[in-house]
């Protein structure tokens, strides 16, 4: 049989072993970088999607007909003004303008000796200009510069007078048509910004203005055309380009946190704004706000201890990594950016500054 003071002691020993256990230190509170809410500008636009045109085409067609016998371009290629894009058999042409010079060169030397009349010299005259001209549009020249598009004729093609072969394409300012909802026809003008981006990309790969409004609405599909005008002095965008358009309507000043700051639950979108305990009392959820003040009484915790509020928010569309925030936050709150998943409502935090703050 024991002894029964042995046992007590025993007990005794367990108990103290057990409270000592009890009494281990906690971890310090999780620490978070966070910003102070501010004002940044978001712009209010209308998406849609555009096609290219370019604001100048030629189309070149032959000014005589003939037997291709060369062609100098290919699509694709970048021509100046009169630079010579193919030539056709020359032997007709040539042969009637060397006699046409022959007849004129004879009855110019005739009138300077009184053999024959003013008449008869103008005559021949035009006709030597006629077939020289004829002769010159054998070799058809470039009107202007450009990028030469489809070429739709080969050597050896016969092409008649009139007919188109190519087309000279200016990709240096290209139009847009955009067709937008008549029920912003009140908020829009001339000069507005619009952006084109790469479909299912937020990426802006051009900047344009909008240079003139329809005074007219489809009364189809309810629509307001605009055309947008875009230099293209890289020569990323091509005529025909399909590409994400956004009229930008309106541009002001809104409340804004980082998109780190929100997170998203069931629909509703949350931070965690840093308060004082004063703060956390006036909402406290499910905080243990006797524990939180016997352990700031304590010493265990600052007086000016921060705590994670869990705040709900309304916030806008993201634009450049910001968020507005329409409901829910004042300016210079501050909200935490990082540590967010390991954050309850009412946990004291230790804040650190955000990075490049």
């Amino acid at each position: 049989m024991r002894h029964p003071q042995r046992l007590l002691l025993t007990l005794a020993a367990l108990i103290t072993v057990s409270s000592c256990k009890s009494e281990a230190p906690k971890p310090p509170p999780p620490k978070v970088q966070a910003v102070s809410t501010q004002l940044a500008e978001f712009t209010e636009g209308i998406d849609t999607v555009s096609t290219l045109e370019s604001s100048n085409i030629v189309e070149l067609a032959a000014q005589s007909g003939g037997r291709i016998e060369q062609l100098k371009i290919r699509q694709g290629d970048e021509v100046e003004a009169g630079q010579l894009l193919l030539v056709l058999d020359q032997d007709e042409e040539k042969a009637n303008a060397d006699t046409a010079k022959a007849n004129y060169e004879r009855y110019a030397y005739l009138a300077e000796v009184g053999a024959t009349s003013q008449e008869e010299l103008d005559r021949y005259r035009t006709q030597y200009i006629e077939a020289k001209a004829k002769l010159d549009y054998t070799n058809l020249r470039s009107p202007s510069a450009g990028t030469v598009a489809d070429v739709k004729v080969k050597v050896g093609d016969v092409i008649r007078q009139g007919e188109v072969f190519t087309s000279l394409v200016q990709n240096n300012e290209l139009e847009a048509k955009v067709e937008v909802p008549a029920i912003f026809s009140a908020r829009l003008q001339e000069g507005q910004p619009v952006v084109l981006m790469a479909p299912g990309s937020e990426e802006i790969i051009a900047t344009g203005v909008v240079e003139s409004i329809d005074p007219r609405i489809n009364p189809n599909t309810q629509g307001l055309l605009l055309i947008a005008a875009f230099l293209n002095t890289d020569g990323i965008l091509r005529d025909g380009l399909r590409l994400h358009t956004r009229v930008q309507i309106k541009a002001e000043e809104q409340l804004a946190v980082p998109f780190a700051a929100v997170i998203q639950t069931s629909g509703q979108s949350f931070v965690f704004r840093l308060g004082s305990f004063d703060e956390l009392r006036e909402n406290p959820g499910k905080a243990d706000l006797r524990k939180l003040e016997l352990g700031i009484k304590a010493g265990k915790l600052p007086s000016n201890m921060q705590f994670a509020l869990q705040t709900p928010v309304t916030v806008g569309e993201l634009e450049n990594n910001l968020y507005p925030i329409t409901k829910g936050l004042k300016l210079n709150q501050k909200v935490a950016t990082t540590n967010l998943l390991n954050l309850r409502h009412g946990m004291p935090v230790q804040v650190q500054p955000a990075k490049g703050n």
